[in-house]
């Protein structure tokens, strides 16, 4: 990958669709995560109004402080142009918890709850985009958006535009590096936040983004499951598991329609 002239198109494609879409900015959910903060610096290097919000949940405090080193990186780099509000959604959050009746299937309750926590961050989002006409930026990566669906319908995948969605993860690491982004979050593992515990997006899908990215190469090639044993096996299993499970995500959503002989 031609790193330089990749963040000069992805840069100059947002640049574009502000002055083609009669937009004021960019808002940005800024999590302490890789893929947040390599998108909002490519919104920071526009010179166009940037918002970073940081929305903490209960937040583990290693993420939320990379998420505040991240902005304050920010706006020493960019200037005024970027700027951020907090909001601590913990209590939010609590409020709802509280209205949930108790479930006979304690997994699908977690879960579930586990991506309202996305989704009240994008209502949170939503809610300064409109103020200010901003956009809201999608910080997905191509393996996560397209490969395994790894996102929350109208959660983290309620989004306006998606800078970086064309990037498998390993290219965005790249694009970090490139971009000169903290270390500590090049480093840190990949985690989407919402859980109390420390669990990670590895933990969690059964692979590491190397390995699904491989999978994905592999269904591309027209490999099949058969085609692999050992731990290769393992992972295309995975990732197919996933990409079925999530198809509904990464499709239109479906649009009944009327023959016309009934209309």
């Amino acid at each position: 990958m031609n790193t330089r002239k990749v963040e000069e198109y992805i840069v100059q494609w947002l640049i574009d669709y502000k002055n083609q879409n009669n937009i004021n900015g960019y808002i940005i959910g800024v999590s302490g995560g890789i893929d947040s903060a390599v998108t909002s610096t490519l919104c920071a290097k526009t010179g166009l109004r940037t918002l970073c919000l940081d929305m903490p949940i209960r937040q583990n405090l290693s993420e939320h402080s990379r998420a505040k080193n991240h902005i304050k990186w920010l706006k020493e780099k960019f200037g005024t142009s970027v700027y951020s509000n907090a909001m601590d959604l913990s209590n939010v959050f609590k409020e709802f918890e509280k209205t949930i009746p108790e479930e006979k299937i304690k997994f699908l309750k977690t879960h579930a709850l586990a991506n309202t926590r996305a989704r009240l961050r994008m209502v949170a989002l939503y809610y300064f985009a409109s103020l200010n006409n901003y956009v809201v930026v999608g910080t997905g990566n191509k393996v996560e958006d397209f490969g395994i669906g790894f996102y929350t319908k109208y959660g983290d995948g309620g989004v306006d535009i998606s800078p970086i969605a064309d990037l498998s993860k390993s290219e965005v690491y790249k694009l970090a590096e490139y971009l000169k982004i903290d270390n500590a979050l090049i480093e840190a593992k990949p985690t989407d936040g919402l859980w109390d515990d420390n669990r990670t997006d590895e933990d969690q899908i059964g692979a590491s983004y190397d390995e699904i990215e491989w999978a994905m190469k592999q269904k591309k090639l027209g490999k099949k499951l058969s085609d692999f044993d050992g731990r290769e096996k393992e992972v295309f299993e995975v990732f197919e598991k996933h990409q079925n499970n999530n198809l509904h995500k990464m499709k239109p959503i479906p649009v009944c329609k009327i023959p016309n002989k009934l209309k």
